[in-house]
């Protein structure tokens, strides 16, 4: 269940790459436990807003919070915002885990190995403190027999419920989904939306880019419809669905879900 208290707080969001204008004015909250799924045409930058989320792309102007802390700034004698330094960013970065269409997991590592390479190297984990961690996690994603096997071993949809436990494994705050089923045939889908359901109902915080409309209808607590980089449609699934405000929201879901 959502609380009030803001994970995330992005204030006017703007991303270009040269002339083109990617993400536009956004500005958002993200409150503790809420689960937000952000759909769109391909184009419509939802990747973009994900990536700036955690800088892994540097917005162009405007601001994101986690907790109350600027993520890529620091501020200043003067209460100005200053670009910061590498060694924050990573700290704040380690704030928010994130899982990508592809699941870039270690190739020459085994499972357990690959989810606790960050815990022991950044996080300073004891080795056995990790390891049991690790377990905890891949018996949640239903893989602990596969825990000394290697990627190139396990199906599509393993390798993605493995980068799940990877994420995990830094106890984010928030996680972060880039289209995390696109790369995977449709039936083994559905073993990885299944693993995303129950972080849901765990109360995990989520921002999740998703053509699965059956999954931001079902689990979502809101919606988010981004076109030309801005967004157009916000609110409860039901709402967006049921009776967007959005000509353009209207389109694309009759389009989409034909």
């Amino acid at each position: 269940m959502a609380s009030d208290q803001a994970v995330i707080a992005v204030k006017a969001l703007c991303k270009s790459f040269g002339s083109l204008s990617v993400l536009s004015e956004i500005s958002l909250d993200v409150a503790e436990g809420q689960v937000v799924t952000v759909i769109g045409a391909s184009g419509s930058g939802k990747s973009t807003f994900l990536r700036c989320l955690n800088h892994l792309e540097k917005p162009s102007s405007g601001t994101v919070f986690i907790d109350g802390e600027p993520i890529g700034h620091r501020l200043g004698p003067d209460g100005a915002l200053l670009p910061d330094n590498a060694a924050n960013i990573s700290r704040m970065r380690a704030k928010l885990g994130m899982v990508f269409q592809q699941f870039n997991l270690w190739p020459h590592m085994t499972v357990l190995e690959n989810i606790i390479e960050a815990p022991t190297l950044v996080a300073r984990t004891p080795r056995r403190e990790a390891i049991e961690q690790a377990r905890t996690l891949l018996a949640r994603v239903n893989l602990l027999d596969k825990q000394d096997v290697y990627p190139a071993r396990l199906s599509g949809g393993q390798q993605q419920r493995v980068a799940i436990a990877r994420a995990l494994a830094m106890r984010p705050r928030v996680m972060l989904f880039d289209e995390a089923t696109s790369a995977l045939d449709p039936e083994l889908t559905g073993e990885v939306l299944e693993v995303m359901k129950g972080l849901a109902r765990d109360g995990t915080t989520m921002v999740v880019v998703t053509h699965e409309m059956a999954f931001a209808r079902e689990v979502a607590d809101r919606v988010i419809f981004l076109h030309a980089g801005r967004i157009e449609e916000d609110g409860a699934p039901a709402a967006v669905f049921g009776a967007p405000k959005s000509e353009r929201c209207r389109r694309f879901l009759s389009s989409i879900l034909q």
